[in-house]
């Protein structure tokens, strides 16, 4: 699914000059989806008329993993079609999705953290 992603280009909403997202368990997450009507579903899920119109900017996931994520503070993943119960995904800030150096799941040395606590 990363691999995916990556390949994808995705619409990312735009709020104030910014990516619109929220933020969940200390993790921000932006809001991505694969094309309008995901989008659309999403809008009127938060109050939006029929005929508004939303601000996106179409954007690789590679580079909104590779690039643009490691730019923003603080730990940030991706919500995929959240609207949609059956095809939402979620690519959490973790290492094999972004960059280590961004990666919630890898301590300043570049060792990855088990879910014990301990080193890879």
């Amino acid at each position: 699914m990363v691999g995916e992603f990556r390949r994808t280009a995705v619409l990312v909403p735009v709020v104030g000059g910014g990516f619109m997202s929220a933020e969940y368990g200390g993790i921000r997450w932006i809001y991505a989806f694969t094309d309008e009507a995901p989008l659309a579903r999403f809008a009127e899920a938060r109050g939006s008329a029929p005929d508004e119109a939303w601000e996106f900017v179409t954007v690789l996931g590679a580079r909104l993993l590779d690039g643009i994520i490691p730019e923003l503070d603080g730990p940030t993943g991706v919500a995929v079609d959240v609207a949609d119960d059956d095809a939402s995904m979620m690519f959490p800030p973790v290492a094999g999705i972004v960059p280590d150096a961004v990666a919630v799941d890898v301590d300043e040395d570049g060792n990855r953290i088990t879910a014990d606590g301990g080193g890879r």
